[in-house]
């Protein structure tokens, strides 16, 4: 414990812009707001407009409180405190009208201890230095590049044998170098704001600007993303700019009125029974707008995944209930704010709705995203493998549906964690059939997945084909890989990964008409589906059957010369396949045709044209590409 203070000197200087934090067009606020090392001390401020009075306490008063003064337009309070220190707690406490009171941690702190205890902790964001200039210089927004996302959640993905968690440091020396080894070149981590309760995996925030004491501090995560960097991985963070956690020790009736949240009860809570941030207020929209800079400028993170849009875009997330303008303005202006500061991030949208142009840039009447993930392509194709073979016929179209729309957004393509838990069953899980069946399914699908277009998200423990619903508080059951069909799963992910990551034409032309092309579509009865993926230099054609069938000589037509070989194939014995991979032959038929009468003799012009078939005998439950050379 320090020395109890006895003076505050108060700061009259304004370094934030007060009418553009009222109108909702301030992106800096943490700058302003919180506690921030000075020469003569900590300056402590908060904005509290309807609080009677604020009282400052923590270790260095030995929390005994001492009263803030107003500043401003008497909505900010404000002191200095000579002898604070990085490291030690604080909290606000702050004074209804009724003269009630109830301590708070900061909205704008930058640390937060470990639940169950609530204090803000000073840090100084100063103290670590980034080295990656030359990452953050390079990085694009992935459109013509591979981006294969692998989300993780950082206290579950391994444990120490104490079941404690690894901090951000240490599970950076294990997650890095497994990234890279097993062809992912982006890592997404949900939600790193501190949140009291595990089970809300990160998505019921009270300390927006304060990195998870779960795992350690502030410097350590940077030091993780710095690393990250250094081995060319980027790193995404999920962001929750709809709703907070409820708890009365962080932003709710934070100064004894719904300062952040909606007063109306209707609205008021979330589906999820969290408390609904009001988008149509400035100071609320300076603050999430805030927040995400903060990400993106302090800890050098690559992007954001923002999650629950519909509920951004609809009242309560139901479009029965109507759009909700001011909060779609909201987004707007914080994506439009964003990439103007920082143009080669990602920005990310969860959307299930079927509301226009989400990746449109804002200027031309588009919400501003980058990426939507295409939550439809995932329903269906899950619902699709859930299926018996024979009723696969039924809902053959299923498969086909996406390309239907696809070129409407830009989508991403995700298994994510919400597709493995509460009750949904893991991916292997959903696969029909027998044990071996589903590792032989799961394979086809992955290499569905890889080829259609659209950038790749998957959870992890997809990737050794694990049974076991995700749970936060359990580690991935990684002794599965002991066993050779996980084994062999978890090579096959390794090597389709890298197979991506390598080919040009399945990522290059993701977004453009001429980057993909179905080349049969209408093999019902046979469950088989085929296209090929393009780009200036390379084509590759992939084969599906995902029928109980084996098809000899199937034939699909293909329409460039040229060598053609295997580039990977499903059925391979070191992927848990048979060994016996399908074949392939090229045939070529000459054919003569009428071409065009002779308009002087009217003699018949015959040509010759060239068909050219690609010709396989393919295993059940497989998929096969090919590469032209």
């Amino acid at each position: 414990m320090g020395d109890k203070i006895t003076t505050f000197t108060i700061k009259g200087d304004n370094n934030m812009d007060m009418y553009g934090f009222y109108t909702g067009e301030v992106f800096d606020a943490y700058k302003y707001l919180g506690a921030h090392l000075e020469d003569d001390g900590v300056v402590f401020r908060t904005y509290a407009p309807h609080a009677l009075k604020v009282e400052l306490i923590g270790e260095f008063n030995q929390w005994d409180g001492s009263e803030m003064k107003r500043i401003e337009d008497d909505k900010f309070f404000e002191c200095t405190v000579p002898n604070a220190k990085p490291g030690m707690l604080y909290k606000y406490r702050i004074y209804s009208k009724d003269g009630e009171y109830v301590d708070h941690c900061d909205p704008y702190g930058f640390g937060m201890e470990l639940r169950p205890n609530t204090a803000s902790i000073i840090r100084d964001l100063r103290e670590y230095e980034f080295t990656d200039e030359e990452w953050i210089k390079n990085r694009s927004d992935c459109k013509d590049k591979p981006l294969n996302i692998y989300e993780v959640h950082l206290g579950s993905w391994k444990k120490k044998s104490d079941d404690t968690w690894y901090t951000y440091r240490e599970i950076g020396e294990m997650l890095i170098p497994y990234v890279k080894e097993y062809g992912y070149n982006y890592i997404e981590i949900m939600p790193l704001s501190e949140h009291p309760c595990d089970e809300s995996w990160g998505y019921q925030n009270t300390g927006f600007f304060s990195p998870t004491s779960r795992y350690g501090t502030a410097t350590e995560l940077k030091e993780f993303i710095n690393k990250c960097h250094e081995n060319n991985i980027g790193v995404i963070m999920d962001f929750v700019p709809v709703h907070f956690a409820v708890d009365g020790f962080a932003l709710a009736n934070y100064d004894g009125t719904s300062l952040y949240e909606y007063p109306h009860e209707d609205i008021a809570i979330s589906q999820w029974g969290s408390k609904n941030f009001m988008h149509s207020k400035g100071e609320v929209r300076s603050f999430l707008q805030s927040v995400a800079n903060y990400w993106l400028e302090e800890y050098h993170f690559d992007g954001l995944r923002m999650d629950a849009i519909s509920n951004i875009i609809y009242w309560q997330g139901d479009s029965n209930r109507g759009e909700n303008k001011e909060a779609v303005e909201f987004i707007k202006n914080l994506n439009s704010g964003l990439k103007r500061m920082h143009p080669n991030t990602i920005l990310a949208a969860e959307d299930s709705t079927a509301y226009p142009n989400v990746t449109e840039k804002v200027e031309d009447g588009g919400l501003g995203f980058d990426y939507k993930w295409d939550m439809g392509w995932m329903n269906d194709t899950l619902e699709y493998f859930k299926l018996h073979p024979y009723d696969r016929k039924k809902s053959y179209h299923k498969l086909t549906f996406s390309m239907m729309y696809f070129y409407s957004e830009k989508f991403l393509m995700p298994f994510s964690h919400d597709e493995v838990v509460h009750g949904k069953g893991t991916i292997i899980q959903k696969m029909n059939g027998e044990y071996d069946d589903k590792f032989r399914q799961a394979r086809a699908l992955y290499m569905y997945m890889y080829a259609h277009p659209g950038k790749k998200l998957n959870f992890m423990g997809n990737e050794i084909a694990q049974f076991r619903e995700w749970d936060e508080k359990r580690e991935q059951d990684w002794d599965l890989l002991n066993y050779p069909i996980h084994q062999k799963f978890h090579k096959f992910m390794k090597e389709l990964n890298h197979i991506y990551l390598n080919y040009p034409a399945l990522y290059k032309m993701d977004y453009e008409l001429e980057g993909f092309k179905w080349l049969d579509c209408h093999q019902e009865e046979k469950c088989i589906y085929a296209f090929e993926r393009y780009c200036e230099g390379q084509k590759i054609v992939a084969i599906f059957n995902f029928s109980a069938e084996k098809y000899d000589n199937y034939e699909v037509e293909i329409d460039r010369e040229g060598n053609i070989e295997v580039l990977f194939d499903s059925n391979m014995e070191q992927y848990g396949g048979d060994g016996n991979c399908s074949y392939r032959t090229l045939i070529e038929e000459n054919t003569k045709y009428v071409e065009r009468e002779d308009r002087n003799d009217h003699s018949l012009i015959i040509a010759n044209s060239v068909k050219r078939l690609l010709s396989v005998d393919i295993k059940p439950f497989s998929a096969i590409y090919y590469v032209f050379k």
